[in-house]
């Protein structure tokens, strides 16, 4: 038992050490290092998939901040270093996708399958309500209908 708690203390040791390391770059302005902590909260890591490069600690993602970096550095708009990343890697690096022919479905396709749920749902509904008033119809003969509408129309003195 003591063995196994020295093993879980040595590990934690070790793993504090592990850090990721923090980039540290110098701007000409503190509009210039917005840009940039725009820019690398905007697009996505090509490995992590559901994480900004801002947040990743991929090897790529660190080459792609120090990237936007030196793009920053030459003077390049936001849109020149966003359509360099897409050019790239493709759409997948944006969060917001630009809608276009190939992208009709991802920003269409989930509105476009509620209303047919809704429509199979409506369907179903209305087949069930025929079929119940079918069956409840059929279940009388003509003179218990006859009688019972008789019934129904006498009223109470």
């Amino acid at each position: 038992m003591r063995a196994l708690i020295r093993v879980a203390l040595l590990g934690l040791v070790l793993s504090a050490t592990a850090h990721a390391a923090i980039d540290t770059y110098e701007f000409k302005s503190d509009a210039e290092r917005e840009r940039y902590r725009g820019l690398i909260e905007e697009l996505r890591c090509p490995k992590c998939q559901n994480q900004n490069i801002a947040d990743s600690d991929a090897p790529i993602a660190m080459d792609l901040r120090r990237e936007i970096y030196r793009m920053l550095g030459e003077g390049q708009s936001d849109a020149q270093i966003v359509d360099y990343l897409v050019a790239r890697y493709g759409d997948f690096v944006r969060y917001k996708p630009p809608l276009d022919a190939r992208t009709m479905l991802l920003w269409y396709g989930p509105a476009g399958l509620l209303v047919v749920g809704f429509g199979v749902l409506a369907l179903i509904l209305v087949r069930r309500r025929r079929s119940v008033a079918t069956a409840a119809s059929n279940t009388l003969s003509p003179a218990e209908r006859e009688r019972l509408a008789t019934l129904l129309d006498k009223k109470d003195p």
